[in-house]
């Protein structure tokens, strides 16, 4: 759906840590470790997928953010609910 470009960009709009390499690690709107390599992985804890914050916005940019997966599983009624946010390097159910 998304080429490498748009994924890097969206990627990019995930919050940087401090002390953590932001190429490899990020964390979502949740506060949820997402890692970079882990796009679209539905396997790993740190697997991420870019949502659509207006689900009628369209796919520029300004409507796409990284989200760790779970959480964009949980979206309600267009709505960000956070079920998984993160415990030091782990993540855990909010």
């Amino acid at each position: 759906m998304f080429d490498e470009e748009m994924i890097q960009k969206v990627w990019e709009k995930g919050k940087p840590v401090l002390n953590n390499n932001p190429v490899e690690w990020r964390k979502d709107d949740c506060g949820a470790w997402i890692g970079r390599k882990y796009h679209g992985n539905r396997d790993s804890q740190y697997g991420w997928e870019i949502d659509h914050i207006n689900p009628n916005g369209g796919d520029g940019i300004n409507n796409l953010r990284p989200l760790q997966w779970e959480n964009n599983l949980s979206k309600s009624d267009g709505k960000l609910v956070c079920v998984i946010t993160a415990d030091r390097k782990e993540n855990r159910r909010c």
